[in-house]
């Protein structure tokens, strides 16, 4: 199986809702780091596994979706808690819909919100 991650870092900001979590139910920004990793069985004619120029352009639009922002204010954060869990599904949903159909048999997305936490959602197909 090849495999192939790339990463990108951002600031964005969030506060937590639903629990007393101290701090946490304040505004305040995280230094996030997003790092996708596609898996395929089989590499292209040209023997890639996806152009990396289109990758980061894909990952860079995911990006300026979130950088600079407070998560909370994004449709895709309504009714839910913006934590990392969530915030990785949602991320992950917005690259795959870009990706558009590939060959790809697994895709996941990881994001640190520092250097000693992160999550992560993956699927396979």
């Amino acid at each position: 199986m090849y495999r192939l991650s790339l990463q990108r870092d951002f600031i964005a900001s969030h506060y937590l809702v639903g629990g007393d979590w101290g701090p946490e139910n304040d505004p305040h920004a995280h230094p996030y780091r997003v790092d996708i990793r596609l898996s395929a069985e089989r590499l292209d004619h040209h023997g890639y596994l996806i152009d990396l120029d289109e990758l980061e352009q894909i990952i860079d639009a995911c990006v300026d979706t979130y950088r600079d922002r407070l998560l909370n204010d994004l449709p895709e954060f309504d009714q839910i808690n913006p934590s990392i869990e969530h915030f990785c599904r949602r991320f992950f949903e917005r690259f795959t819909t870009a990706l558009g159909s590939k060959r790809f048999q697994r895709v996941v997305v990881r994001i640190w919100e520092n250097e000693q936490a992160w999550a992560a959602y993956e699927e396979t197909f």
